[in-house]
């Protein structure tokens, strides 16, 4: 493909150096106020059509492709929702709402589920049938393939579901799944028309732009679907750009050779916040800061030693030194502000005499265990340091043991005993099945308990929404007194924005739906 390449100045190691492993985190997954979304420089706040975004985010090389189902970097996930649409998509508290799906509606055994489709069409002007949908799906849980999506429409039985009209389909399930709705919102989860495979070349989609161009590991252009079944988008084209580097990105912001900057780190921000040369823009907990302590192996099998270790940190000074202070602390529990997050629940604080004691009653006032980090991920190799020294004053002598930035996240899953961890947003349902059941394939701690297992199952089948949250308020108890998360922080996602760039969400954590919802953004 020629090179399409729009500042050639910037076309160096940093444009086309492979993906890190931070942009990485996403996809380990709202609806916002109109106050939330207006910049604040200068120009007005009603929208007005017209113009060229250009968006840098960092990518995946010379390999990228535009096949929305392989979708797994935060810029892949830009450029699927550019083009594609799913049924649904999540909200920023990360309950599903509908977006291709007009409605949906359970049996009274929570097995089948009746989806109805809105009127919308694909860009060559065929409307999206339930054909469609179930092609998609079934290319997605197709065993020869290798899609994102996979493992969260499992609870699908795809050769049981069926087109029960043009635009209404009923899924049948393995199992009586409460949270259906969240299946449909998965990650990856985009509607194709039936038998599409040429996504490279001429993709067709129902999202807001239709593809002019693109060049993988370098750029793609966009142009506006006047027909899009949401609204028109503001911008004539949006260009997305691959620029790795956090410099490289920060430096095109400043130099105006792109109007957004996505990912930038905290210090960055400290710098330009208020500055009057860019927006700074923060996604307020979209990415979960912790230590994973593995539960099957000494010295974490004893719980006391677990709970030393909750009142060994420091919180607020593991968010302000590893952070910068750019999030908010945390209690042991994934998806603060998430739909059915126990919010209850004491704020655990430093307390080293406690955390002495329960050491001494474990046999372990003379701990030496080795904590496993990288530099995969911003402020990793700050906590672990900070981490350590706090642990010094209960008595605790923890080795950080720094890890390849390649091999880190599959590594961490099964060595170890301790390690640093981190999640993007994904609803407290998809955590718990993903991360905390026995059969979890990326269950980092080794938590496995039958019992919890069944009180997961007790939740799904669950009809009633207040009982159901009742349930997973009584898991997340349990989480919190034993559990192997270590959760002292949610960091803050942080957007950089030309000062004419107004309807960029401030309220949604990334990867939720109006995070990089280009056609609600317009150029003052």
């Amino acid at each position: 493909m020629h090179d399409t390449t729009p500042f050639p100045g910037l076309r160096r190691r940093g444009f086309l150096a492979a993906a890190s492993g931070a942009a990485a985190l996403a996809l380990t997954g709202c609806s916002g106020t109109a106050t939330g979304t207006d910049g604040a420089g200068t120009g007005g706040s009603t929208p007005r059509r017209g113009g060229r975004l250009r968006a840098a985010f960092a990518g995946g090389g010379a390999g990228e492709t535009l096949d929305p189902h392989l979708a797994n970097l935060f810029a892949d996930v830009a450029r699927a929702k550019a083009l594609y649409d799913k049924l649904a998509d999540y909200g920023a508290d990360l309950s599903a709402r509908p977006r291709l799906a007009e409605k949906w509606q359970a049996n009274r055994t929570l097995d089948h589920w009746q989806v109805t489709l809105r009127k919308a069409t694909f860009h060559d002007g065929r409307p999206v049938t339930a054909r469609d949908v179930l092609y998609s799906y079934r290319r997605i849980a197709d065993p020869a393939g290798a899609f994102r999506a996979k493992a969260s429409l499992e609870p699908i039985d795809l050769k049981a579901s069926r087109a029960t009209g043009e635009r209404t389909i009923t899924f049948v399930l393995k199992r009586p799944t409460a949270e259906f709705p969240n299946v449909l919102a998965a990650f990856g989860a985009y509607i194709v028309p039936d038998g599409a495979s040429d996504f490279d070349r001429k993709p067709v989609g129902s999202g807001p732009f239709r593809l002019v161009s693109f060049a993988p590991g370098r750029t793609a252009v966009y142009r506006r679907n006047d027909a899009y079944w949401d609204g028109a988008p503001h911008l004539d084209e949006l260009e997305l750009v691959v620029a790795n580097e956090e410099s490289a990105r920060t430096n095109a912001l400043l130099g105006g050779q792109v109007e957004y900057a996505h990912e930038l780190d905290p210090a960055t921000a400290r710098a330009h916040e208020n500055q009057g040369r860019i927006e700074i823009v923060r996604l307020r907990g979209s990415a979960m800061q912790a230590f994973a302590m593995k539960t099957d192996r000494p010295p974490f099998d004893d719980r006391r030693v677990r709970e030393a270790f909750f009142l060994i940190a420091d919180r607020r000074e593991l968010v302000d030194g590893a952070l910068s202070g750019a999030g908010q602390i945390g209690n042991d529990l994934f998806g603060k502000g998430y739909e059915y997050y126990a919010d209850g629940l004491p704020q655990r604080t430093q307390d080293l005499d406690r955390a002495r004691s329960l050491l001494r009653k474990a046999g372990a006032d003379k701990l030496r265990v080795t904590l496993d980090t990288s530099d995969v991920a911003a402020g990793f190799t700050e906590a672990a340091g900070i981490f350590r020294d706090q642990a010094a004053e209960a008595g605790v002598t923890i080795t950080v043991r720094t890890g390849s930035k390649d091999s880190y996240w599959s590594d961490i899953l099964d060595s170890g005993t301790l390690c640093s961890y981190r999640s993007g947003a994904l609803p407290i349902e998809s955590h718990i099945s993903q991360r905390l059941l026995t059969d979890s394939t990326t269950n980092a701690t080794k938590w496995q308990h039958r019992d919890f297992d069944a009180l997961y199952q007790q939740a799904q089948s669950t009809r009633d929404k207040d009982a159901r949250a009742e349930v997973y308020r009584r898991m997340q108890r349990r989480l919190y007194a034993e559990g192997g998360f270590l959760v002292w922080g949610f960091a803050d996602w942080i957007i950089g924005t030309a000062r004419n760039v107004r309807g960029v969400e401030r309220a949604a954590p990334a990867n939720t739906l109006d995070w990089a919802r280009f056609d609600k953004v317009w150029l003052a």
